[in-house]
């Protein structure tokens, strides 16, 4: 996915889309974002997401406003063209996100999660090979799980945890050297605080710490991936909890 977004051609006035990305890659979260709001294209507006998903992700605490800011973009993106995957994609990231602040039964009512959903499965079917779709889907699979348990989530949404594994498995053969996608697998597996999944989520955080960082945003996260691998294989439970926890975005 990280070629197609360079590739995206922005069309109209202002930064192309080497430039545009370039402003992203290099954590310049305001600027990209208005750049890409300005360019009024699918692309631009999708950059803008990422932008400020990114953005918020890096701050200390949640913060409920810069999610809405990224799925106010995403949500842009796909009224631009619905047929361009990326914007779905960062749509989906930002309803996940939000759901933790606001807690299952709001996000539930405001029908969060099948929105997310949606939004990943029309991704895949435009894109099937999109890595970070794959790990989204995956992660909505297992944290369903972990949140309502393994008959509930079955029966409201249709999730399990194998389905879950089986998009990772994907994600990982699709973007085997991409930072983020490896974090993110890792970080969904240790929300589960599963022992008999602790190699494999301690596979999945070693991956990004040795994958080769492409953005500040990878940078950054590679930094987290190294905090929790340390804790995991440390035996500090209480630590390491409390630190995925954090990074998951919970308040």
């Amino acid at each position: 996915m990280k070629a197609a977004l360079l590739a995206l051609v922005l069309a109209g006035a202002g930064p192309g889309s080497d430039e545009l990305f370039a402003l992203y890659a290099r954590g310049q979260y305001d600027e990209a974002m208005r750049a890409g709001a300005a360019s009024g294209t699918a692309g631009g507006l999708a950059i803008a997401a990422r932008a400020a998903m990114a953005d918020a992700m890096m701050r200390p605490v949640p913060c409920l406003d810069c999610l809405k800011r990224g799925e106010e973009y995403a949500r842009r993106a796909i009224a631009a063209d619905p047929r361009a995957p990326d914007g779905h994609v960062w749509l989906a990231a930002a309803l996940g996100y939000e759901a933790r602040i606001k807690g299952l039964v709001r996000a539930r009512l405001s029908n969060d999660p099948a929105e997310a959903k949606q939004n990943l499965d029309e991704a895949l079917r435009l894109q099937p090979g999109n890595a970070y779709a794959l790990a989204a889907l995956g992660g909505w699979n297992v944290e369903v799980v972990r949140v309502g348990g393994k008959f509930l989530a079955n029966k409201l949404y249709g999730a399990s945890l194998e389905q879950g594994l089986a998009l990772f498995d994907q994600a990982t053969r699709a973007a085997p050297r991409n930072v983020a996608v490896h974090y993110q697998i890792g970080l969904s597996l240790a929300g589960l605080g599963s022992e008999p999944m602790r190699g494999r989520m301690e596979g999945a955080l070693d991956a990004a710490v040795q994958a080769p960082p492409e953005t500040a945003y990878e940078k950054f996260v590679q930094g987290r991936a190294k905090e929790l691998l340390i804790l995991s294989r440390r035996g500090d439970r209480n630590a390491f909890d409390a630190k995925v926890r954090v990074f998951q975005g919970y308040p």
